[in-house]
């Protein structure tokens, strides 16, 4: 009886590995299909290409509109994530913290921007920028984002909270460490695979925005999700393919050190 429960648990085990690797392939195939077309040396799209150049990196790389678009994304993108981990996790610490009614209705607030559809946080920044001279500027990126990414610093923090030992602090305030020192030495290090993972998320969502960008572009700045919007909308420009090969490599990239960092951090502690 006992052998044929570990058999059944184990085929049952082996269908839910297969079905996992079968979503998996369903979600990445398509994205990964950009990165063989990015070597096709043909002036349209191909797949697979026929002949094969690294044409299309030369282009990127040599080109004065994408490099600036992409040193535009990456300052906003590190900018907006800086602030709204700062933002985040004073937030997540105020909730935690905090007994009050109406603290559910701030959490939730506090998720809008993922809740909310993307072009209605889009038009309302948009007016609101409008009038605060805010839209076509740096500084209005940077406030654009850090917006829409406080909610995943705000959950990752969160998340950290929830398994905090709070006596740790207790500990430290009796050895005479004072608030800002028990938070500098003992709370920010116990948080930090959950800060760590917050601002990775936040980098990435600003690096990867594109709709907000839209309405906040102008023809000085542009990040580099809006130049590939309007290379494949304006003219067929094969260039956006190594655009987006190099996006997901360096997005993955980020987010696979950040999961190992995060992992090394927990074992250490």
């Amino acid at each position: 009886m006992l052998k044929r429960k570990i058999a059944a648990e184990r085929r049952i085990g082996w269908t839910l590995r297969l079905w996992v690797l079968g979503v998996a392939a369903l979600l990445l195939a398509p994205t990964l299909m950009v990165i063989p077309m990015s070597f096709g040396a043909a002036e349209s799209f191909q797949f697979p290409p026929k002949d094969w150049s690294v044409r299309w990196y030369v282009e990127f790389f040599t080109s004065r509109e994408w490099m600036a678009s992409l040193a535009n994304s990456v300052q906003i993108a590190l900018l907006s994530s800086l602030l709204a981990t700062i933002a985040g996790v004073g937030a997540a610490l105020g909730l935690d913290r905090t007994k009050f009614r109406g603290r559910a209705a701030v959490r939730g607030g506090l998720m809008a921007p993922q809740i909310v559809p993307g072009i209605v946080v889009a038009v309302a920044l948009y007016i609101a920028f409008l009038q605060m001279g805010l839209t076509g500027t740096i500084l209005g990126f940077i406030l654009a984002h850090a917006v829409i990414a406080v909610p995943f610093v705000v959950i990752a923090v969160s998340t950290s909270l929830a398994g905090f030992d709070r006596t740790v602090e207790t500990a430290s305030a009796s050895l005479g460490a004072g608030p800002i020192t028990t938070f500098r030495r003992v709370l920010l290090p116990l948080l930090m695979p959950g800060v760590l993972s917050g601002f990775v998320f936040a980098f990435v969502s600003s690096f990867e925005e594109v709709v907000i960008a839209l309405f906040l572009q102008s023809p000085n700045i542009r990040t580099l999700p809006v130049q590939m919007y309007n290379s494949i909308t304006l003219d067929i420009d094969p260039t956006i393919a190594a655009a987006s090969s190099i996006i997901v490599v360096a997005t993955t990239g980020i987010l696979l050190l950040a999961q190992l960092a995060t992992r090394r951090k927990e074992a250490s502690s």
